[in-house]
């Protein structure tokens, strides 16, 4: 008789862990360095709020921002990723964001991020608060430069699926036993996959939708209540 599969909490990351999309932070970054031109910037920033608003499809932005970083070599990204972070993403993690990865922790469940973000910007994040698993979008790369394409769907709607399955495969998860933390609409098909989901600081879509279903809804502005028994 094959053994129970292990208990994991997923959490999205922007505007859920942290208070603001990364993606902001981002575009700001390349702007200071003069990598990306105002006009682009501004363009960028009126898809985020539409995503923002569940009104547009990400897997399209994914892929421009993929074709953008066309022939940049890996590493040199993968530092850039890596200073944004520190200086810009690890000082807006939410008060009840950390408590509730502690939580986790303590009850011995994997700890999961589960972000539409580049895996370079997720991966650092994770390792800040030593969680063990990462699903974010992944970038092609051959002989260390991005090639402009994207490895398996974007980490975002069906796609957190995708990864979340990946993942459960290889840390042996029961995702049905699992929680999910988030604040997205387009989340919704990843909050109906586990059996215990949590809306945090949701979009007007998402509290709406989690009004009608009776989801529990948070604000990780402040520490969180004690999890309830699985």
């Amino acid at each position: 008789m094959n053994a129970p599969g292990r208990i994991a909490a997923f959490f999205d990351l922007d505007c859920t862990l942290v208070a603001c999309n990364t993606g902001r932070l981002f575009l700001r970054d390349l702007r200071s360095r003069g990598e990306i031109s105002l006009g682009k910037v501004l363009r960028a920033m009126s898809w985020l709020a539409k995503y923002k608003l569940a009104m547009l499809d990400l897997h399209q932005v994914t892929a421009h921002v993929a074709d953008f970083l066309r022939g940049k070599l890996e590493h040199d990204f993968a530092e850039q990723c890596q200073r944004l972070v520190e200086d810009e993403v690890l000082p807006r993690l939410l008060p009840g964001g950390l408590r509730a990865v502690e939580q986790h922790r303590e009850r011995g469940h994997v700890l999961a991020l589960l972000s539409s973000s580049p895996r370079y910007i997720v991966e650092p994040v994770a390792r800040a608060l030593s969680v063990e698993a990462v699903g974010a979008t992944e970038f092609e790369v051959q002989s260390g430069r991005l090639t402009g394409q994207l490895r398996g769907p974007a980490c975002y709607g069906a796609g957190k699926i995708h990864w979340a399955e990946s993942l459960s495969q290889h840390h042996r998860i029961d995702v049905t036993r699992s929680w999910f933390y988030t604040d997205s609409y387009t989340d919704l098909p990843m909050l109906e996959r586990v059996g215990n989901r949590v809306v945090v600081n949701p979009d007007p879509r998402l509290r709406r939708a989690a009004k009608r279903r009776g989801w529990p809804v948070q604000d990780w502005r402040f520490p969180t209540p004690p999890l309830e028994a699985a």
